[in-house]
């Protein structure tokens, strides 16, 4: 019987149960000027309109996020503890993260990994856009010393590992961009702070072992990558790589073992003809597409 009342025509109302009441609803005025309605709704309008009202008034639990790691931030079931050094690494430079704020949430972030491996008091991570004097006086002091560097591949960029043999000031600090590419040159450039420290570059032959995300081109290495490199060479011992890039390289592994796919460079897509999208539209992202098919840095 019940299917037969919803199957009905708009030329035959269903007839009211008895007790229903006898207002009239948008629903049923819907129906006079014979616009078709669907049965879920000829339904919702015989019910208590009270009833109706009070479902949208029932609270909406926010989704349960799953318990992490107070030391590696990762999900517990898949925590990355065991790949730790058991003790943070001693190091005597002082490293500063400046962390775009849409990394932040990011669940396959290197940040917190790199964190972890290293004493609170010599890893800094400095979340946001812009940063001024007034903003951040600690980190405006630190930029104006002279032993402070950032790792930046700008036109201006010194060889770390060349710069280090000929300065007079033994570096003491370093300064590294977390973001992609596009958001560490904006921070970079809109930050007049970031001007002062001496720009150094990383000149190395290793790929990437970041391999589950896409990186602009062969060179481009990832956040925990870079301080891995950059801090081997400030404190001249290759342990502190090694040390730094075994929680990456169990994190790749674990989500390649999980249904993840390997993501080759856009430089190495684009060079084999593999590029799975149309070629943008716009003059500029266009000429970005074409240094990187003939190597060049931008």
């Amino acid at each position: 019987m019940e299917s037969q009342k919803e199957a009905r025509t708009l030329q035959e109302p269903v007839a009211r149960p008895s007790g229903a009441s006898s207002s009239q609803t948008p629903n049923d005025k819907e129906r006079r000027e014979g616009g078709a309605v669907p049965a879920a709704v000829a339904l919702d309008a015989e019910a208590d309109d009270d009833s109706a009202d009070g479902l949208w008034e029932l609270p909406v639990e926010p989704a349960e996020r799953r318990p992490e790691c107070t030391r590696c931030s990762r999900p517990q079931k898949v925590c990355l503890c065991p790949f730790l050094p058991a003790h943070p690494l001693h190091i005597s430079t002082h490293l500063y993260i400046i962390q775009h704020p849409a990394e932040e949430n990011k669940v396959l972030r290197t940040v917190p990994l790199l964190a972890a491996c290293l004493p609170q008091d010599k890893c800094k991570v400095k979340i946001g856009r812009r940063f001024s004097e007034e903003r951040d006086p600690e980190l405006s002091t630190v930029c104006r010393k002279s032993g402070t560097l950032i790792l930046y591949p700008g036109a201006e960029a010194a060889n770390l590992e060349e710069f280090i043999l000929d300065s007079p000031v033994y570096p003491s600090t370093i300064i590294i961009i977390d973001g992609t590419w596009s958001q560490a040159k904006d921070i970079f450039y809109k930050n007049s702070l970031f001007r002062h420290p001496k720009q150094v570059q990383l000149k190395t032959s290793i790929s990437s072992q970041y391999v589950i995300r896409m990186q602009p081109t062969n060179r481009c290495l990832s956040t925990l990558e870079c301080a891995a490199v950059a801090l081997s060479i400030l404190e001249k011992n290759n342990y502190i790589q090694e040390t730094l890039l075994r929680p990456l390289q169990a994190l790749c592994s674990f989500q390649l073992q999980h249904g993840a796919q390997i993501r080759l460079s856009k430089e190495h897509l684009l060079k084999n003809g593999l590029y799975p999208k149309p070629m943008p539209k716009n003059k500029r992202k266009l000429r970005k597409m074409e240094l990187l098919m003939n190597s060049v840095q931008i």
